[in-house]
């Protein structure tokens, strides 16, 4: 055999003895990760609602409302978006609103009922941030099952 198809053959060996072990190493880094990012969650995440409810606030949207105040609740999910691998989590929240003077929704009667939402969180170098988004008659578990294909589950 000549030194060429040896080589050949060696360095195949090698680049797929990579391939092969790369695969569990990043599964690897990924789960560590979560840990931390998740732990980081637990102790921002007071802070976080805060930030969520200024930005959600700030983007007008249901048109004609006003975010009046967030409930928080305990239940939190994680996970993994399938195409960029960024690290999310959904918040259980209660959005109350009200109608801005003079709008469209000022005489509709519904505008008092209570919201439940999953609030979105995303965890991007390193930090937990949030573009104000509220996914409205969904649970934190809803959000991960709806999303189904869009989103891995991440176990806290």
């Amino acid at each position: 055999m000549s030194p060429t198809i040896i080589l050949s053959i060696v360095i195949g060996a090698i680049i797929l003895s990579l391939a092969i072990g790369l695969r569990p190493l990043l599964n690897w880094l990924q789960a560590r990760e979560a840990r931390h990012a998740i732990r980081e969650f637990r102790l921002r995440r007071e802070t976080l609602e805060a930030k969520f409810f200024d930005v959600a606030a700030a983007v007008g949207k249901p048109r004609g409302l006003r975010w009046k105040k967030c409930d928080w609740q305990e239940s939190v999910t994680f996970g993994r978006d399938v195409q960029s691998q960024l690290l999310t989590a959904f918040a259980s929240v209660e959005i109350y609103f009200e109608a801005i003077e003079g709008g469209d929704m000022e005489d509709v009667e519904a505008v008092g009922t209570i919201r439940d939402a999953s609030a979105v969180f995303h965890y991007q170098k390193g930090r937990w941030g949030t573009g104000g988004r509220a996914l409205f008659n969904m649970n934190p578990q809803d959000a991960i099952t709806h999303l189904k294909g869009q989103y891995d589950p991440v176990n806290a």
